[in-house]
């Protein structure tokens, strides 16, 4: 049945044979079909999420496959709704990291504080008293400290990239972009663990690095603003050059993800509203949990790898992905 969508309006959707306006939205994106979702659509948004819980953590552009994913496989939602469902799947897979990292990330504790310590906290004022015995008894003191340097971390994103990013979506996301970043990145990734091959390093545990070194790091992540990059690429290549150890590098870029991806899914939620349709809420669902899920594979997966290896496959891998994006769209451009 083919129906007008205009703002503010019901939204008539065939039930089978039936025509009965059964809900309500505030803005024009439902789609001729109506809010029933296929078994088809429904299998390209788990594999929308397979790529999201590989590509997010691993190296290699998760826009790069994106715009491979999108080219062969088409959705059947609006243009708003797709950049607004890109984004959020990203919760799935930064919740992969909070359940795995729990232990390393959850700041609080409950404990016995020792005796020599409550008579310390006994001569201390009121308030002082009752703010570092707080601190003393529930608060997990290295943990703070973690998080204080991942929000460090995040500043250069903050002020340098975040007033940037809609205009760099704008006018950088596109095929030639995407596939000169996958290239140049795996050609950077090579270099640098040979140049890495002579190196010890010098932070080898969180614990160990310093404030300084995360601020380094959260600069090298400003570079992920342009399509192709990879997010978890650029931090990992920072980490490496700035001398922390291929562990330290990986698990701080997981880190560092969680309030990054949680800030950009907040925005989008922000700008695109509440208001959605059974079908959409189905597909949110839906790439939310596979993300999860096949996010907690690859780190795992990441984590055993470098523990024997290097990056430099992840780097390959880049360099032909990029060759294959450019010489595809291409080939297209021309034949068409």
């Amino acid at each position: 049945m083919n129906v007008n969508y205009e703002k503010n309006t019901f939204i008539a959707c065939s039930r089978e044979k039936g025509e009965e306006p059964f809900y309500y939205v505030k803005k024009k994106r439902a789609t001729e079909k109506g809010v029933c979702m296929s078994f088809i659509e429904l299998l390209k948004v788990i594999l929308l999420g397979i790529v999201e819980g590989i590509t997010e953590w691993l190296p290699i552009s998760s826009t790069g496959h994106m715009i491979l994913v999108d080219e062969f496989i088409k959705m059947d939602m609006t243009a708003e709704f797709k950049e607004f469902f890109l984004v959020v799947i990203q919760l799935g897979a930064i919740l992969a990291v909070v359940v795995l990292y729990w232990g390393k990330l959850w700041p609080f504790y409950i404990r016995q504080i020792p005796k020599k310590k409550r008579e310390q906290l006994a001569s201390k004022n009121p308030v002082s008293r009752v703010i570092l015995t707080f601190v003393e008894k529930f608060c997990d003191k290295e943990k703070w400290i973690l998080w204080f340097k991942i929000l460090v971390a995040c500043i250069p994103t903050i002020v340098i990239a975040l007033p940037f990013n809609d205009f760099i979506e704008e006018k950088f996301t596109n095929y030639v972009v995407v596939a000169i970043a996958l290239i140049v990145y795996g050609v950077i990734f090579i270099l640098v663990e040979n140049y890495n091959k002579k190196r010890k390093p010098a932070c080898t545990s969180l614990e160990e690095l310093s404030f300084g070194t995360a601020f380094k790091i959260g600069i090298f992540q400003v570079l992920s603003v342009i399509p192709g990059t990879s997010r978890s690429g650029s931090t990992i290549i920072g980490g490496i050059l700035v001398g922390t150890s291929r562990t330290v590098a990986a698990e701080f870029t997981f880190f560092l993800a969680i309030p990054v991806m949680f800030g950009a899914s907040l925005l989008k939620l922000i700008k695109f509203g509440l208001a959605f349709t059974p079908a959409e809420i189905l597909t949110l669902v839906t790439g939310l949990v596979v993300a999860f899920f096949v996010s907690i594979i690859a780190i795992k997966f990441l984590m055993g790898y470098i523990k024997k290896h290097d990056f430099k496959a992840f780097g390959w891998y880049r360099i032909v992905l990029g060759i294959l994006v450019l010489g595809y769209f291409a080939g297209k451009t021309f034949l068409v």
